[in-house]
């Protein structure tokens, strides 16, 4: 029996088991929910399948989860199918696989709203360089995924779009801002998805949902046509349920010949036999320590490392909070000042008439209100702050000469509830929450080293909690292949959501 055989057999097996105990899960009749892109890459490359077959499969998972998770706000079936099935999909390490882009990433001709009220009718009239990268991969774009307003809260849960929910349970939060994407792959719905990420938010759904979430170098990926932000702070990757795919994406997406910055990491295919000395804490930017639930899991982490032979040194934050919290905010703050100043304008060009009030939310506003009073009081901020930037380059450089990786947690806490962090939750309320919560994570968005968050334990509630690796700028190789080592140590590929496609 081959591999189509035996795939036809057990979509059979399950249908009729169905039909026999109707307790049994639906996705028994689904024989490629389990399997990462790799492994249905391989199938449409061996002509196993189809295409069609992988995203039909994929776009019957969004059908029956989505109304319980939101992770999906806009769906182009039409398009994949007939894609799918043309026999005009490029080929590429991932071709004929279903995915999924978040709503900050322009995708041609649909949708394109960042979350916000104020974009509502807006769609996309190109492909930024990550989606174009992602076609060229083969991929077939389902549609796209949820994210909270202009990706500017560590939650998705945005005013127009609506909370996603988490798969591992549905009254929590799936992080942000590529909460939709983690949900979805959390929940089975696609092998793994776009997503992106300016002060954790590959990461922190990574953590929250129990996935691989990689943050590449500052100038790593291949970003044509793409809008840098002031700080340039932002970079796009994906979420995954595997080391082997997060490592092909940055493969297929990251900058190579006369273009790139930093020597191409390739494929990394597997681990490395070299021993890390890795340094140690789970002290936030402010020197206050995790919860004893995120600490339990972080010290469960270096322990596991250190069995494995690595060496284990403690390490203390070295950044001044004062200074980092400042000028971080003053860049984050930046963009929304000039939404509220321009809302108007941007209304207009989509034919509409609308103003701050009506299409941001309070939380868009309030920073937008934060950073005009510390530019009234002293001119300069986003200038200052980019200088500022560069300090921290300096510092986490001479750092990382001192360490192969550094291993922190990811949040201070495990995932929240919904509504505790949302947009609408006074400012300075919600000001002293985000600060707090998210605070490991925007270090190295300032200093452009790359990082990763494992799902490699949970809490005592059977939350994921993700471990974070980072080191020196362009190490990406090393991260990927301490991360091969851990998932076959602790393998966590057969631990699945109660919200998920294996168990409907």
């Amino acid at each position: 029996m081959d591999r189509r055989d035996f795939l036809r057999g057990s979509a059979a097996v399950g249908a009729l088991a169905v039909a026999a105990k109707p307790t049994l899960a639906w996705a028994d009749a689904d024989p490629f929910v389990r399997l990462d892109g790799m492994a249905q890459a391989d199938l449409v490359r061996r002509g196993e399948v189809s295409s069609l077959e992988l995203v039909d499969a994929a776009i019957s998972r969004i059908e029956k989860l989505n109304p319980k998770i939101n992770a999906v706000v806009h769906t182009r079936y039409d398009k994949a199918r007939a894609l799918a099935s043309s026999g005009d999909i490029p080929d590429g390490p991932f071709t004929g696989v279903p995915y999924l882009i978040k709503d900050l990433s322009e995708l041609e001709g649909e949708p394109l709203t960042f979350g916000s009220k104020l974009f509502a009718g807006n769609v996309a009239d190109r492909d930024n360089g990550g989606v174009a990268r992602a076609k060229e991969a083969g991929l077939v774009i389902l549609g796209k995924t949820n994210t909270p307003e202009f990706g500017l809260l560590g939650t998705t849960e945005s005013e127009l779009l609506g909370a996603a929910h988490n798969p591992w349970d549905l009254a929590r939060h799936t992080g942000g801002s590529s909460g939709g994407a983690g949900a979805a792959v959390a929940s089975g719905m696609v092998p793994f998805a776009h997503a992106s990420d300016g002060g954790g938010s590959i990461r922190i759904p990574a953590s929250i949902c129990g996935l691989v979430g990689l943050k590449p170098s500052r100038s790593r990926m291949f970003t044509e046509g793409d809008d840098e932000m002031p700080g340039d702070i932002g970079v796009r990757l994906a979420v995954s349920r595997s080391v082997r795919d997060t490592a092909q994406i940055l493969n297929v997406s990251e900058r190579k010949g006369a273009g790139a910055v930093y020597e191409p990491t390739g494929f990394v295919t597997g681990p490395n036999s070299k021993r890390l000395k890795i340094g140690y804490s789970t002290l936030n930017y402010a020197g206050n320590d995790a919860s004893p639930e995120v600490k339990a899991a972080l010290d469960a982490t270096a322990k596991l490392c250190a069995d494995l032979g690595h060496e284990i040194v403690e390490t203390k934050p070295f950044l001044d909070a004062e200074a980092f919290l400042e000028n971080f905010m003053g860049i984050w703050a930046s963009s929304p000042a000039f939404l509220v100043d321009n809302a108007w304008l941007i209304g207009l060009s989509q034919f509409r008439w609308t103003n701050a009030e009506e299409g941001l939310e309070p939380w868009t506003r309030g920073l937008a209100e934060w950073f005009e009073k510390k530019e009234a009081a002293n001119p300069g901020v986003v200038e200052r702050s980019v200088a500022y930037f560069d300090q921290v380059v300096r510092e986490y450089d001479a750092y990382f000469e001192t360490l192969d990786v550094e291993l922190t947690p990811v949040l201070r806490t495990p995932p929240i509830l919904l509504g505790e962090q949302a947009p609408g939750v006074p400012f300075d309320q919600l000001f002293e929450r985000v600060l707090d919560y998210v605070s490991y994570t925007p270090q190295h968005n300032v200093a452009g080293t790359p990082a990763i968050s494992l799902p490699l334990f949970t809490s005592p509630e059977g939350l994921p909690i993700g471990s974070q690796f980072a080191t020196k700028r362009g190490g990406e190789s090393t991260l990927l292949e301490l991360a091969y080592e851990l998932e076959a140590a602790l393998p966590w590929g057969a631990r699945w959501a109660p919200t998920s496609a294996v168990n409907l």
